[in-house]
């Protein structure tokens, strides 16, 4: 049985994952830590990770980036490998992952779908074949709910893009204005908000008379929900180190 606390545990994704983990028997919930108290949990409940007292074979995180720092010192001093999960990080939170996972065993991605990250891939094999004569954009939406934008995972597909690119394009935030030139070099990145869209993300190849889309639709957040579990049962056996979902698929 592996034992698990989670970070964001009253969050919406932080019920989603309990009602996953009640029907897994290979996982237990040991404790929950969340700034907001939204009815009792069945489980010990603390209010921030310094105070959390429990010790578990893994953390899930789905909170907010604004709390990573902390949570990584928790993690550090308890040597609780961790799944971090939560979007919106920056460069400090990043730099953060990379340090702690030189003590323990970290597992980070922009976004936890299986599906998302096997299209990663794909999009490796396609894009040095389609680069030099196709405009790529990506077209993300996202329920009105969501604050940041660009999603982590439009980010995480532009990277992937240029990863595979001979040529490196330069990231073009939406488009505005009466003198957009629409240049091959460009990767034009799009975001869509409104009601309770889950999240769809399209990459588009436009070239000389043909075009290809390729999209990803979630439907749940029980994709991303199933995905970190995927990555707690592939982490709790490794050594320290930073992993992603590169390692899974």
């Amino acid at each position: 049985m592996i034992s698990v606390i989670i970070h964001g545990c009253n969050g919406k994704m932080g019920k989603v994952l309990q009602q996953i983990i009640a029907s897994d028997p290979d996982l237990e919930i040991v404790a929950g830590i969340d700034k907001h108290i939204d009815g009792p949990n069945p489980f010990k409940f603390y209010r921030s990770p310094a105070e959390c007292e429990h010790k578990a074979d893994i953390l899930i995180d789905f909170s907010h980036y604004t709390a990573t720092a902390e949570l990584l010192d928790y993690c550090i001093k308890s040597q609780t490998p961790v799944i971090i999960a939560t979007t919106g990080l920056g460069d400090d939170e990043r730099k953060a992952i990379r340090e702690a996972s030189e003590k323990i065993p970290v597992f980070h991605s922009a976004n936890m779908s299986l599906g998302i990250n096997v299209l990663a891939k794909a999009l490796g094999m396609l894009v040095p074949t389609l680069e030099q004569d196709f405009n790529i954009e990506i077209i993300e939406k996202h329920h009105n709910k969501k604050a940041d934008s660009p999603s982590g995972t439009a980010l995480l597909l532009a990277e992937t893009i240029n990863e595979a690119c001979q040529i490196k394009k330069d990231f073009i935030y939406g488009r505005h204005g009466k003198s957009d030139s629409c240049k091959i070099s460009d990767l034009g990145i799009h975001a869509v908000r409104g009601g309770s869209i889950p999240g769809e993300h399209t990459i588009l190849f436009a070239g000389p008379d043909e075009v290809i889309e390729i999209t990803h639709t979630a439907y749940s957040r029980e994709i991303f929900a199933r995905g970190a579990i995927k990555a707690a049962k592939f982490l709790v056996a490794r050594e320290k180190g930073l992993y992603s979902m590169n390692d899974l698929v």
